[in-house]
């Protein structure tokens, strides 16, 4: 079994290469060629094209490197037809997943997407590539079955694959000395700073979070620094700044964290599934601000919020951030009833993700289709 699977960021890297190891329970002999990441490779992956070389955010960023992007879109449909797949497995990556759907339906090739883009955001009129070029849709969030029903799309929910990743990490035990005197840490509680994992946005975003640090002296702030990005990335960012970096070991920070700040994405479900209060933030360009927002329609940005259609967490977006941070946090960590709250919905968040196996689910679902 040849299959060609495309992740675009860390994420997308992580949870393709926990499907690809199940997939290769199933199928010993499964051969998987990818773009995608460090993981993916450790998951027998051969990596054709990293995503480092890949991950543009914003209006403007994908206008400024537009002629890479078409380049990496032509070098992936050669190497396609090189390879010659028995199916593609797509994870998230909008933008450049529903072009690759497109060539591969046109030439063939069977199309199974893991993890949805968020076309009920923004981007409405993308659901028809999906209904024209995809096989079979894999969301990881409940609400997104009925989404893609009503617009003729076949697509199942087996939970979110960060379950799985959350419950691998918890079996990891360490307890709180032993983890401060590994890293170095002084004896005060963990505020942890998920700034994201892509460059554009933790130049956004991390200022913000730094700027609310001297208002803590009774904690300690750690950045979860991202493991597509080198540890000197943030060193302009903290230089004379009381604050620690842990770099790649984000599940470790928030196992031992009393509150975090998170950069919206993935982080903000990891950080509730560890049960760590949290307020959530964004920012991005003036530019892809004012010319992207008309476009979404949505009534909430945190994946926690999303799941859950309320606000169990505050959500931050790109004006006066770090001032509506130092409120946010304040609540979290001396309010106990508003921190309770906050727990006691995670909870619930909890129930509604599923439990963990979706990796191996889905593993076993591709195989059957595969079959037919």
């Amino acid at each position: 079994m040849k299959l060609y699977v495309i992740a675009g960021e860390a994420s997308g890297d992580l949870h393709a290469s926990n499907l690809m190891k199940c997939i290769r329970k199933i199928h010993h002999e499964a051969d998987f060629r990818c773009f995608g990441g460090d993981l993916m490779k450790e998951a027998g992956g051969v990596i054709v094209k990293h995503y480092r070389e890949m991950n543009f955010m914003g209006i403007w960023e994908v206008i400024r490197n537009y002629g890479k992007i078409r380049k990496n879109i032509a070098d992936c449909k050669a190497d396609i037809l090189f390879y010659k797949p028995d199916a593609l497995i797509l994870v998230d990556y909008a933008g450049f997943n529903l072009r690759i759907a497109e060539f591969a339906r046109k030439n063939n090739y069977r199309v199974f997407y893991y993890i949805s883009p968020k076309l009920w955001a923004w981007g409405k009129w993308r659901v028809k590539k999906v209904r024209q070029y995809v096989d079979r849709m894999f969301v990881n969030l409940p609400f997104e079955v009925d989404f893609y029903r009503d617009h003729g799309v076949d697509a199942e929910f087996y939970g979110n694959p960060v379950v799985d990743s959350v419950a691998a990490g918890m079996q990891v035990h360490e307890d709180y000395n032993s983890f401060i005197h590994r890293h170095a840490l002084e004896d005060k509680p963990i505020i942890a700073l998920l700034a994201g994992s892509r460059k554009q946005e933790i130049d956004l975003c991390l200022p913000e979070m730094l700027a609310v640090t001297e208002h803590y002296p009774g904690y300690q702030f750690v950045i979860t620094g991202a493991p597509s990005l080198h540890p000197e990335f943030y060193h302009p960012y903290i230089e004379g700044k009381d604050v620690h970096l842990i770099h790649g070991q984000t599940y470790s920070v928030l196992r031992h964290a009393a509150a975090a700040v998170v950069t919206s994405g993935t982080a903000t479900l990891e950080t509730a599934l560890h049960r760590i209060p949290q307020v959530v933030i964004y920012k991005t360009s003036r530019f892809t601000y004012f010319v992207g927002r008309p476009f979404v329609d949505i009534k909430f940005f945190s994946l926690v919020n999303l799941i859950m259609d309320d606000e169990v967490v505050k959500e931050l977006l790109q004006y006066n951030l770090a001032g509506n941070i130092k409120t946010e946090l304040d609540r979290i960590l001396f309010d106990k009833h508003y921190r309770q709250q906050m727990l006691e919905n995670y909870d619930r968040l909890i129930e509604k993700t599923g439990s963990p196996g979706v990796s191996e689910r889905v593993a076993r679902r591709i195989s059957e289709l595969l079959l037919i």
